[in-house]
């Protein structure tokens, strides 16, 4: 009997660790410093050995639970003007050690790392992730929810490292003007953080390191303390820019722009930012990748511009089907042409428990286009620990009319579902007007489940939208529609002496469509994955068998002189996936997939090839080829994207990217210089090329349009 109760008891404890995932220390103190620290990654000033050190990391992958097998160090500073965390990441075999990038915003994934996820408003909702690797190169984020991140934000802080025949080692400095907080004389936030050794396929956490969870989970993360009477070093930070180039089309010949213009940021408070603009210019942004489109949707383009990407998930209402209420790529674009921006505002930041976002942007007149003013108001009250209730306005005005979103949502979401599982149940819906009218017929819903775990991910849906439904500030792929969507994944840890790290299994995938208006089916997908794998590698496959249906009301144009006819088609395709692990010298990616189309055949191969040259050089190659039979003829399409990145240090790097495409009769080149003389300045020198002829009749040195502009963007703070 007794020895029954000692394991129940032991059960009992284990079940209560597994659930909290956390060990001690579950804090870790800030030491303030009023010396200098020589910010060279070698971490030998002796307030390094007065802080307070964690080491207690905990394995998530391979080995869950195990402690983590490099013997890993982290301890912080603090002084007036921001944050500085010390790194040990001491390591047995240095040689081991995969680290292949330099460049900003570097794909972490896949080479050695260490992550800082501050969370300085404590909410088990929000916060930043800052990620280095061994040679210093640096990433970020903001975190929007435990599997959501704003990868496209970009801080102003620092990092050095050093490596040595003991491990890596490194220096990172945060300003506290790059975040955001409470007004309190001494603060309490949530920090967690995370190494990754990719030699072994290791992954460990200091908090948190349920697989339910991820760094990103807030509500899993320890505590940083000692922090006392901090606020921002700098209440603005202005960052003007001027910009010479030399442009020509062969529709409106020769132009040679010189700009200026500017950015002023004013932290209103610790937790509220006012962004103002005037003159603004997007000329540094990489060209976008235009694919071939062979559905008859338009393509999503994701938003690239740095103004309209810090802060952007205080905007975000997502309607389902890829819609979305407010999309930032309306302004200041057309057809993939810049429209002027005289000035505009942003607000941003929290009040209590209140989420504000707050936009107006006014453009110049363009072409037949007048003058435009776009404004959008986002709230969001936080109600418990992680839910909130909420809504949005858009309204897009000028001479010729004006048209309106109003939206509203609720979202209930928790992490201790059974204990320690996460579930999000939400309702969203929304109402367009013309002018402050309502029209009729022009509303858009959205009711969600979604139970995204490590061994069962499943998401169940219904969302529609009314035909007379258009939010001009929006994106709509679709409308008209009602849908019932309902993914189910199982991804078990199993066959591990094999060398498996997961399967990924996907017994049903599916969207059902119905035309709104009158209730016919119109659409449906399916997607089953009998057998898919991780290994422990890191190579993947998927087998995937897929279904579709689509009634056409009217007909679809691939070509000038090749249409799909008004009907109902019914097809089916076969799908084989091969990646292999991104960090070796050598990867590739291949996706063959075969089956109907409308009413013929297709065949699609998708392939990406890259090669690791050094830590300097890095070069991907990805070619899509479309061969697809019809009844009236056959449309064969190539799609080539090549990137180039020469990066000389964590601050100075040269990229290339040229895209081809066959459908569109399309060729773009863009070369990118991009210099940080400092962090937060930047020196952009950029050439863009673009032909638009069949490639047989292209000129490489005549072509349709040509750009190159200098810009400079400095920063001031004060």
């Amino acid at each position: 009997m007794k020895r029954l109760i000692l394991a129940l008891f032991f059960l009992i404890v284990f079940i209560n660790l597994s659930y909290s995932q956390h060990s001690e220390p579950s804090y870790i103190e800030a030491y303030r410093t009023t010396n200098k620290i020589n910010f060279d990654g070698k971490l030998t000033e002796p307030d390094w050995y007065k802080a307070m050190h964690i080491s207690n990391f905990t394995q998530r992958d391979l080995d869950y639970g195990k402690p983590i097998t490099e013997h890993t160090e982290v301890a912080v500073l603090y002084n007036k003007k921001g944050l500085y965390f010390g790194i040990w990441c001491y390591q047995k075999d240095p040689k081991t050690i995969i680290a292949k990038s330099l460049s900003v915003d570097f794909d972490y994934e896949e080479e050695d790392n260490f992550q800082i996820m501050l969370s300085p408003f404590n909410d088990n909702r929000t916060g930043y992730l800052f990620v280095i690797n061994p040679l210093g190169a640096r990433a970020d984020l903001q975190i929007i929810s435990f599997e959501d991140g704003n990868k496209d934000w970009n801080g102003v802080w620092d990092a050095k490292t050093t490596i040595t025949d003991s491990g890596w080692f490194a220096e990172v400095y945060i300003p506290f003007n790059t975040l955001q907080f409470k007004r309190d004389s001494q603060q309490t936030w949530a920090v967690n953080f995370e190494r990754d050794i990719m030699s072994q396929n290791e992954q460990a956490l200091w908090q948190g390191w349920s697989r339910d969870k991820s760094i990103m989970s807030v509500e899993s993360a320890g505590k940083l303390i000692g922090l006392k009477d901090i606020g921002y070093a700098h209440r603005f930070e202005f960052k003007p820019y001027t910009l010479v180039g030399y442009q020509y089309s062969e529709s409106s010949g020769r132009t040679f722009p010189l700009k200026a213009g500017g950015d002023l940021n004013v932290n209103l408070t610790p937790s509220l930012k006012l962004n103002l603009t005037s003159f603004t210019d997007f000329a540094q942004v990489e060209v976008d990748k235009i694919p071939v489109n062979l559905t008859r949707f338009s393509v999503y383009y994701p938003e690239k511009r740095q103004f309209f990407l810090e802060g952007s998930n205080y905007f975000d209402f997502y309607l389902g089907s890829r819609n979305q209420a407010f999309y930032s790529r309306q302004i200041g674009i057309e057809n993939h042409q810049q429209i002027p921006i005289l000035a505009g505002a942003r607000l941003f930041g929290k009040l209590g428990r209140n989420e504000i976002g707050f936009l107006s942007m006014q453009e110049a007149k363009f072409d037949t286009i007048p003058s435009t003013n776009n404004t959008v108001f986002r709230y969001k009250r936080e109600i418990g620990k992680q839910s909130f209730i909420g809504g949005i306005f858009t309204n897009k005005y000028n001479s010729q009319g004006s048209n309106q979103v109003l939206g509203l949502d609720a979202v209930y979401r928790t992490s201790e579902f059974l204990n320690n599982k996460n579930l999000t149940i939400g309702v969203r819906g929304a109402a367009s007007f013309e002018n402050f009218k309502y029209q009729g017929q022009a509303l858009s819903y959205l009711i969600f489940c979604d139970y995204p775990n490590d061994l069962i991910d499943n998401y169940m849906g219904i969302s529609g939208m009314q035909q007379n439904f258009d939010p001009q500030l929006g994106f709509l792929w679709r409308s008209n529609y009602t849908v019932y969507s309902w993914y189910f994944r199982i991804m078990p840890r199993v066959l591990e002496k094999f060398g498996v790290k997961r399967l990924l299994l996907k017994p049903w995938g599916f969207s059902y469509y119905v035309t709104n208006s009158t209730g016919e089916f119109e659409s449906f997908y399916n997607e089953t994955r009998p057998l898919g794998a991780v290994f422990k590698s890191g190579d993947r496959f998927e087998f995937n068998l897929q279904q579709y249906f689509d009634r056409l009301d009217k007909p679809f144009y691939l070509t000038d002189s090749i249409f799909i006819p008004v009907g109902k088609y019914w097809a089916y395709h076969t799908e084989i996936q091969i990646e292999t692990f991104q960090g070796r010298r050598f990867w590739t990616f291949i996706n063959y997939n075969w089956g109907g189309y409308y009413n013929g055949k297709i065949h699609t191969l998708e392939t990406n090839f890259g090669i690791n040259v050094n830590k300097n050089l890095n070069i991907e190659q990805g070619y899509t080829f479309n061969y697809v039979t019809l009844p009236m003829g056959k449309v064969i399409t190539h799609e080539l994207a090549t990137y180039v990145n020469l990066a000389f240090t964590t601050k100075l790097n040269v990229s290339l990217f040229a895209q081809y495409n066959s459908l569109e009769n399309l060729m773009i080149y863009n070369f990118r210089l991009h210099w940080i003389p400092q962090i937060g300045q930047d020196f952009y020198f950029v050439i863009t090329n673009g032909y638009n002829k069949p490639i047989r009749q292209i000129d490489l040195l005549k072509p349709q349009t040509f750009a190159t502009v200098a810009k400079l963007v400095y920063r001031i703070t004060f």
